[in-house]
């Protein structure tokens, strides 16, 4: 093998097993397709099994395995039987990608604590109960990766979306904790922080001129990202070119933060 296939190599991930939640649509789909377009066969995760249908038949298009779980991520007991039978079906989990997740939006000072909750149980808790049950296989093995889907509001404030942010801000800082246990065991924990991009997430965003006008214009590379502009960054963070990168919030925001 040549210098050059030998570097090209390292991001394969030939032979892995992943696990990604939030396979339905969006950025969870882009990033399940990349990581099988890297080697990887998939766990699609979703709410609702019959969600994943388009992304599983995406992977197995690539010539790669997929299995399609359902879980209520706002439900400790589903998510650690998610994980369960993620491994009963597909074996070890050497990839887990925790990008399931939603937004609640209202003023801070209306904001209803059930909506709260509703944002970080599936934003926050089930990344924690994910992470520390395959985590542990992974520590066991010497060898793993963990990928969370950060944001831009892991750093900033944001506005109407407390629970949201604060669900990410530690989202990020859960990343570093993990990070600094598990990195001597072979397993990387890192991040990625999408910015602005075209998904349900941003439609409310999108609709309103007056935000999209404001958002748009502080953007260098002059246009919101597509799911896909993020997959790349998650399939490096699981690669073995990736193995000395540890407790790292990779931002991908087409240059928004260095505004």
């Amino acid at each position: 093998m040549s210098d050059a296939n030998a570097h090209l190599a390292r991001f394969s991930l030939a032979g892995r097993t992943a696990l990604v939640t939030g396979a339905s649509r969006g950025l969870g789909q882009a990033i399940a397709v990349g990581l099988a377009q890297a080697g990887a066969d998939v766990v699609c995760a979703s709410t609702k099994r019959s969600g994943t249908d388009d992304t599983a038949a995406a992977v197995r298009a690539l010539g790669r395995r997929a299995w399609q779980l359902e879980a209520d991520h706002s439900d400790r007991d589903a998510v650690l039987a998610l994980a369960d039978a993620a491994e009963r079906e597909a074996g070890d989990i050497d990839v887990l990608v925790n990008n399931a997740g939603t937004i609640r939006r209202h003023p801070a000072v209306d904001y209803p604590f059930e909506e709260w909750e509703a944002v970080l149980r599936p934003n926050l808790d089930a990344v924690w109960v994910l992470s520390q049950r395959l985590g542990r296989g992974m520590v066991a093995r010497g060898r793993g990766k963990i990928v969370n889907v950060a944001s831009l509001l892991s750093f900033q404030g944001g506005i109407t979306v407390p629970a949201y942010t604060a669900s990410k801000h530690a989202v990020a800082g859960l990343t570093k904790a993990l990070a600094n246990e598990w990195a001597r065991h072979g397993v990387q924990v890192n991040a990625v922080a999408p910015g602005y991009f075209e998904t349900d997430n941003t439609e409310r965003l999108r609709q309103d001129p007056v935000r999209l006008e404001q958002i748009s214009a502080r953007i260098p590379a002059a246009r919101w990202g597509t799911p896909e502009d993020l997959a790349g960054a998650v399939v490096f963070l699981a690669s073995p070119a990736a193995d000395y990168v540890n407790g790292h919030v990779l931002v991908v925001d087409g240059g928004w933060m260095a505004r």
